[in-house]
């Protein structure tokens, strides 16, 4: 089962990575500045999820894929790692749509 995991930056904000039952991260968040924003973005993570138009496939400049989760305002709430594929890449999707919505949360902020 997944869980996210709230954390501190050194700048002192937050951020929250979700992780797979394995404890591979599979999506990373942006920094907020505050624990009630952070525990916005993971609610919007779950409601957003489920459905396929909220990630954006995308290819870095070395050619490795990765998705941005964006909300439905377009905001993006998460990004994934850099993939060795493309299939890999939709194997994260799917794995982030498993793992998301029934996730736990572990603050060690």
């Amino acid at each position: 089962m997944g869980k996210f995991e709230i954390k501190t930056d050194k700048s002192g904000q937050f951020r929250f990575n979700l992780k797979a039952g394995n404890g591979q991260v599979i999506l990373s968040s942006e920094a907020y500045r505050t624990k009630a924003s952070c525990n916005n973005g993971i609610a919007s993570v779950s409601k957003n999820c489920m459905d396929d138009k909220c990630f954006e496939r995308k290819t870095a400049k070395n050619g490795s894929p990765y998705f941005n989760l964006k909300s439905t305002n377009g905001q993006v709430i998460g990004k994934s790692e850099m993939y060795s594929s493309t299939s890999a890449m939709e194997n994260g999707i799917a794995s982030v749509k498993k793992n998301a919505p029934n996730a736990s949360i572990n603050d060690i902020s």
